[in-house]
């Protein structure tokens, strides 16, 4: 208790400090010649003496400002920013006390078709009718920072610990560099990789599609992109980064990172290599490739699995080694083209060692299965992704986006498991060595050509794509299956099973759209889809004699294939107006559904014919330029698989046989979202508001009976009535005074839903309930220090009918603490702390555990090298245990993970632009 009356005895005196030093600056902005108040204005204070702007805020829908600064004793100007307006511009002399500047008129712009801005005269920040832009100077963050450093400077943006950047509550799902990817649209490595100060602005708008950009229409996603621009004076140059470190246990970890920007090209290659559970590129300024609560930047699952944007690395599970190799490429080969694209060369190794209890949930009494395996995992993989766009004319553009991906992989597994009833009866056992190869290809390809003529709104789109998807998997399995109970045979499998797994889409898309006033158009089009899926296994067991898989076993050899036709006509209907947009689009779907398979040389055909509707919707509404409302609604239907509708038995798995019911309807399902957004850029606050779900009029869920020794038959039948859901609210506020900072946020998000399926003939239900609230706190003092503490705790409850067990319910509490000291000059000192707790596992498992980073480092030949020394889970507590909560089963689950070691690493960068290398003046290390 003492230490919280410490913090808060500190905190109020730095408060009672703001109190005495700081002053209040009011007015309000109108029109000059309408007197109508301006709203969103950016009101700033700027030094005479070089422009450095002082504090800034923004005007709210009626025109006021009011904003509190520390007395300002040397001349600065008074400064109002207004798209399509003069800039206003006051010189004072001095502010030693608060001031009522009353009412400030700005004239409009003689030209505003052509707006001229000084670079020096540029505002904090704009917002333009749908963009939100940002001047990357005008946020003071230290020399050395890279662009995701600036992102958390800027108001309304917020970064999460599990890497999700949101902006105003809408989360970013699009990061592009002069409009282009930077490897990977999620464009995490530029966040990681850039330094802060080539940056010259950040805009934020609504993410579109292509075809939303090139015919100016109204996004239709919820979604953010960013879009970082570079200074025209470092947009010329050369700069990377080499980094290699050596530790204990034999952990090493190496990267490099080599980019070249002349104007519109841009060529950027990285390398890594590493066996710390991490792609090499999460570049956190403190601890660079370490998990464990700051490689947020990058995601990492649950289950351990990581990767950088649509490529994931390692097996999923235990201690992973990674190589990659890359490249990104964007230019302008010729007026109106423009390529861009990336390779990845991908390599991975993952070890685990792994154990679990299982508790499956019976009407009659529960049995528990306990197992641990043994696995190993090689992948190698290669990444082809391209885009080529061409602006035909003012009028028209062709966009071709093709991607390649090539893989294989072998896995080697080694388990063994046996089933328990309540009464501590053996049931089952199994012994189980299996080992894959498997090879991949997949080719996507996407056509788009937009035309918009001469009336405006009227446009026409094409589009077509091709998803096409093969594997081969090779699998040998040996596997010794006995039961204890009733008169099941033992199964003793020694064979190899041959996989040829086929999908092929193509799909194409015509819209056309016809203004009927300036706001209001109608649309017309179809859609057209063809798929095909073909899983084909053929099974060989062992011949004693002959000493090799040669004797054909029918009951595990099939061929299953699916056909998808379908055809959709549609039309609708968008109004775009100043403060709304609402966007109709209905139809009918036609779908030919044709499914076929061969077993035990029998031929098995069902086809049907399907007239479905067709609909979805969004609406947008902006009440002021800061608050924000969207809603959206569609209606689905997703086909089950053939393996799902033919009655054809599945025998793969000894311990459960799976056949098909001919009788399954489609899956139908409604979806909606919604959404409020409200942040006040004058206060540097916000909150959000969501909630969305889907409802199920039809749901294909599993129907399974165990005989005595728990073996399982599994089929498929269709319930109506389930749903999922989710909701939740967000709040964040900074504070700014002087030297210091302060950032609060609170959040809350919640998942509830219910379940429906078959056990033994008699049908469950499961209502499930997730509640994580959390909070967060950072305080930051100059240049010199940061303490970043947050905290959450996750309820978890369900709640059964037709089970022995009526109810289960977990917490969760996680609390981690960051600080950050770049004190005395050139070192850097960090600590991450986190603590973990989980109330109800099983026996066996560890319910909680201690995980502390730490890290020193040192700059040094005018900081262009950083020696490093870090210790990953210094008290050597780390673990992985987690429980699973299931409509049908908890699980609870170990994995092995990293654990202690120490790591020395040098980092060695280079800066060159224009032809003059960067100089490093400051006193902090440098590191991007």
């Amino acid at each position: 208790m003492s230490k919280v009356f410490f913090f808060l005895f500190f905190f109020s005196l730095c408060f009672s400090s703001f109190a005495q030093n700081n002053i209040t600056i009011k007015g309000k902005i109108l029109e000059e010649n309408t007197q109508i108040p301006l709203e969103s204005a950016t009101v700033y204070l700027s030094s005479v003496k070089d422009s450095t702007v002082i504090d800034y805020t923004i005007s709210d829908k009626n025109g006021f400002f009011k904003f509190d600064t520390k007395k300002i004793t040397t001349p600065f100007f008074l400064k109002i920013s207004y798209m399509g307006y003069q800039t206003f511009k006051k010189e004072v002399v001095s502010l030693l006390e608060s001031k009522d500047f009353g009412i400030l008129h700005l004239s409009e712009n003689p030209n505003n078709l052509v707006e001229v801005v000084i670079k020096s005269e540029v505002p904090p920040i704009r917002i333009k009718k749908d963009t939100l832009e940002f001047n990357a100077s005008s946020f003071k963050v230290r020399p050395d920072a890279n662009v995701e450093t600036l992102l958390k400077q800027l108001p309304g943006v917020e970064i999460g610990t599990d890497g999700k950047i949101t902006v105003n509550g809408k989360e970013v799902n699009q990061i592009l560099v002069n409009g282009k990817p930077f490897f990977d649209k999620d464009g995490k490595i530029a966040l990681q990789n850039l330094p802060s100060d080539i940056i010259n602005k950040v805009q934020i708008t609504d993410t579109k599609t292509k075809k939303e950009e090139l015919t100016n229409q109204a996004a239709s996603s919820n979604n953010a992109s960013i879009n970082l621009t570079i200074d025209e004076d470092k947009n010329k140059g050369f700069f990377g980064k080499f980094m290699g470190g050596f530790g204990t246990a034999d952990r090493y970890e190496s990267s490099a990172l080599v980019n070249y920007f002349k104007n519109k090209r841009k060529i950027s290659v990285l390398a890594s290599s590493n066996n710390i559970n991490s792609t090499g590129f999460s570049m956190d300024e403190i601890f660079d490739n370490m998990k464990g609560g700051r490689n947020t930047s990058f995601y990492y699952s649950d289950n351990g699995s990581f990767g950088i944007g649509s490529m994931r690395f390692g097996g999923g599970k235990g201690i992973t080694r990674s190589n990659m190799v890359g490249v990104n490429y964007s230019d302008e080969w010729f007026k109106g083209f423009e390529p861009s694209g990336s390779y990845f060369f991908t390599n991975s190794n993952s070890e685990n060692k792994n154990r679990s209890k299982q508790t499956v949930f019976l009407p009659t009494g529960n049995f528990t299965t306990e197992s641990s395996a043994e696995s190993d995992e090689e992948n190698n993989g290669h990444n082809f992704n391209f885009q080529f766009e061409y602006k035909i004319d003012s009028t028209a553009s062709i966009v071709i986006s093709p991607k390649f991906i090539k893989s294989n992989s072998t896995y080697r597994n080694n388990s063994f498991e046996f089933s328990k009833d309540e009464s501590n009866q053996l049931l089952n056992e199994n012994t189980s060595l299996v080992f894959d190869e498997s090879d991949k290809a997949n080719f996507n390809n996407l056509i788009e050509y937009n035309k918009s003529f001469n009336k405006k709104g009227r446009h026409m789109s094409l589009s077509f794509e091709n998803v096409n998807a093969k594997e081969n998997l090779n699998s040998l399995n040996k596997t010794n299956t006995f039961f204890y109970q009733g008169s099941d045979p033992d199964v003793i499998r020694d064979q190899i099973r041959v996989n040829k797994n086929f999908n092929d889409k193509y799909t194409s898309e015509i819209e056309y759209a016809e203004p009927i006033t300036d706001s209001l158009k109608i649309k017309i089009g179809a859609d057209y889809s063809w798929q095909k899926t073909t899983e084909d296994r053929d099974t060989h067991d062992f011949n004693s004699s002959s000493q090799s898989y040669s004797d054909l076993n029918a009951s595990l050899t099939n061929y299953f294939e699916s056909n998808i036709i379908t055809v959709k006509p549609k039309t609708g209907i968008s109004l775009n107006k100043k403060k709304y947009n609402i966007s109709l689009n209905t139809g009918i779907s036609i779908t030919q559904f044709d499914n076929e398979s061969l077993y035990l040389n029998t031929k098995t055909v069902l086809s049907r014919n399907y007239v479905l509707p067709y609909a979805e919707g969004q609406i947008s509404y902006k009440f002021t330029k800061s608050k924000s409302l969207w809603m959206s609604y569609g209606y689905d239907i997703n086909f089950p698989t053939a393996s799902q509708i033919l009655p054809v038995e599945n025998l793969a798995n000894p311990l459960n046989t799976y056949i098909g019911n001919v009788d399954l309807d489609p899956n139908k399902s409604h979806r909606g979202y919604f959404s409020f957004r409200d942040y006040d850029y004058a206060s540097r606050s916000g909150y959000s508001v969501y909630f969305g779900g889907d409802y199920f009029d039809s749901q294909v869920v599993s129907s399974t009976v165990f005989d005595a020794n728990r073996k399982r038959r599994t089929t498929y039948e269709n319930v109506s009535g389930t749903y999922s859901s989710w909701f939740g609210f967000n709040w964040n506020k900074s504070i700014k005074k002087d030297a210091h900072n302060f950032k609060f946020g609170f959040g809350l998000s919640a998942n509830f839903g219910l379940s429906k399926g078959f056990t033994n003939g008699v049908l469950f239900e499961a209502n499930t309930l997730r509640l994580t609230p959390r909070a967060n706190f950072t305080y930051e003092y100059g240049e010199l220090l940061t303490i970043n503490p947050t905290y959450n705790v996750s309820f978890n409850d369900t709640k059964y009918t037709n089970y022995l067990l009526s109810s289960t319910s977990n917490v969760t509490h996680k609390f981690n603490i960051q600080t950050t000291n770049y004190w005395p000059k050139n070192w850097v000192f960090g600590n991450d702390f986190g603590y973990t707790f989980n109330s109800n596992i099983a026996d066996g498992f560890k319910k909680d555990f201690y995980l502390w980073n730490t890290s020193l480092a040192y700059s040094f030949y005018n900081k262009k090298i950083t020696a490093k020394v870090k210790v990953y889970d210094l008290l050597n507590q780390n673990q992985n245990a987690t429980r699973t909560i299931t409509p049908t089963a908890i699980q609870d689950e170990e994995n092995i993970v990293l654990k202690r070691y120490l790591m020395f690493s040098l980092t060695y960068k280079l800066e060159k632009f224009a032809g003059k290398e960067k100089s490093s003046k400051g006193g902090h290390f440098m590191f991007f």
